[in-house]
């Protein structure tokens, strides 16, 4: 029995290291791992890179440098995969990734690490889509919770061990390993997977042209987010040119979603939808949070960053459940109880930040909105997954993981702009006012998941021209 057909409804096997599985899932869960990890150690070393670049101008562009290029990486990994199957796109964005952590590694300026962290970004993305597919492909769908709960540990893990890991090589033998000695794990996690990749089937488009379309709004889409980065700066004209990069951002990703995916179209599209709200409520309010607990309560970088420890092991204890429990709690239940559970984690932040509560309640609170999150992300995926064809796996799966990565990058960016607007304590008020709202919004969308029927046709999802 191929993998292929064990993917589309053949006799299920025990579990996710049955035989036929068992070296699939050990690279994917290695790839997504490496990923995650130099995501997370590359904020511990960045100091240092920056001082011994001299490059602190451009510090926050080595950050949102990846964020922006893997848009373009899944969207190419998305198309490719539909057309001639995931293979082909997850060996290429391995051999990207692998040559942007040697480009960092290298690099010899700051400008030199910033094109390394793009062509890092570029090949990050397309990994994940590419992974999407091959999850589609490879399980049957009783296992799909499961192996994306495998996925959020892989990021979880990282967040526990990377940034001492990192901190210790920089170190020891230089900054510059935490790129360099990747580079092996990577092929390791390749080698692993590329056994079980032989038996996977092509696309149902095989001979197929590129479609040049949508790397075009991707390419514009990463353009403006890069420019928010850079431009909030500049006196007198920067929030203006910055809501200008906004617009620009939401014109372009429309032809990159299932169409009526911004006016919450039932099914698939708002799934994509929600998926974007969440990310823009849970990392827009992680982001100030360590903030608020050093400044507002002097409590030192290693007990603020406690908060986000704790909603890394719940993210994976949330996560752990859902695989559990599989198809016995349905993807709609799934997403609304752990969207609950993420908005009321803000709205106790929020509280702590007006009425002055003590630290461990928002502490507390974030370790519920990480198993929240745990609910939330892998059932995003599963349904996502449910709602496709084998004709549109791969663009959808681009569309969940745009979404996830705009998501964060607006609200992070409208969030500088409120606390900016703001002074002293009302700052965070305000921050984190603006996240439950979006917490909310996620809240009342989340029932739209529902779909009338199982799957969403392609022509419904693939047009390019967005609605």
């Amino acid at each position: 029995m191929t993998l292929s057909a064990a993917g589309s409804g053949a006799k299920a096997p025990l579990g996710l290291f049955a035989p036929q599985y068992r070296w699939v899932t050990v690279g994917m869960f290695a790839l997504v791992f490496l990923v995650a990890f130099e995501s997370l150690a590359v904020t511990t070393v960045m100091p240092l890179v920056s001082k011994e670049l001299d490059g602190a101008s451009m510090y926050a562009l080595a950050f949102a440098a990846p964020m922006a290029s893997g848009v373009i990486g899944m969207v190419a990994a998305g198309g490719w995969s539909d057309r001639k199957g995931p293979t082909g796109p997850l060996y290429v964005s391995s051999i990207v990734f692998i040559v942007g952590l040697l480009l960092c590694g290298l690099a010899p300026s700051m400008q030199a690490l910033v094109v390394g962290r793009l062509v890092q970004g570029l090949g990050g993305g397309a990994i994940t889509v590419a992974l999407y597919v091959v999850v589609a492909r490879v399980y049957v769908p009783r296992l799909h919770p499961k192996i994306f709960a495998a996925f959020a540990a892989a990021w979880v893990i990282p967040s526990l061990i990377g940034p001492f890991a990192a901190g210790l090589a920089a170190q020891t033998v230089g900054w510059r390993w935490v790129f360099l000695g990747v580079v092996g794990l990577v092929v390791f996690a390749m080698a692993a997977v590329v056994p079980s990749l032989r038996g996977l089937g092509g696309g149902e488009n095989p001979k197929g042209k590129i479609a040049w379309m949508p790397l075009g709004w991707a390419a514009l889409a990463a353009a403006a987010v890069l420019a928010m980065n850079l431009l909030a700066d500049i006196p007198t004209v920067g929030t203006w040119l910055m809501v200008l990069s906004l617009v620009v951002v939401l014109v372009a990703v429309r032809p990159l979603f299932p169409r009526r995916t911004l006016s919450a179209g039932r099914g698939l599209p708002t799934t994509i939808l929600v998926r974007g709200l969440a990310a823009a409520a849970f990392f827009g309010t992680e982001v100030y949070l360590p903030y608020l607990l050093m400044d507002r309560y002097a409590l030192t970088p290693a007990v603020a960053g406690l908060a986000l420890t704790g909603a890394a092991i719940f993210w994976s204890l949330g996560s752990a459940v859902q695989g559990r429990l599989g198809e016995t709690l349905g993807n709609e239940l799934a997403m609304l109880i752990g969207s609950v559970l993420g908005v009321t984690a803000i709205i106790l932040v929020l509280a702590t930040a007006a009425w002055h509560w003590p630290a461990f309640v928002a502490i507390a609170a974030w370790a519920l909105g990480g198993a929240g999150m745990g609910l939330v992300y892998p059932r995003q995926n599963v349904h996502m997954i449910k709602l496709s064809t084998t004709a549109n796996q791969g663009f959808n799966s681009s569309a969940l993981g745009i979404a996830d990565s705009m998501g964060s990058a607006l609200a992070l960016a409208a969030a500088g702009l409120i606390f900016a607007a703001f002074s002293g304590n009302d700052s965070f008020v305000a921050v984190f006012a603006f996240t439950a709202l979006i917490g909310l919004a996620l809240i009342v969308l989340t029932p739209r998941t529902r779909a009338v029927e199982t799957a969403v046709p392609a022509a419904d999802v693939t047009n390019t021209l967005g609605a």
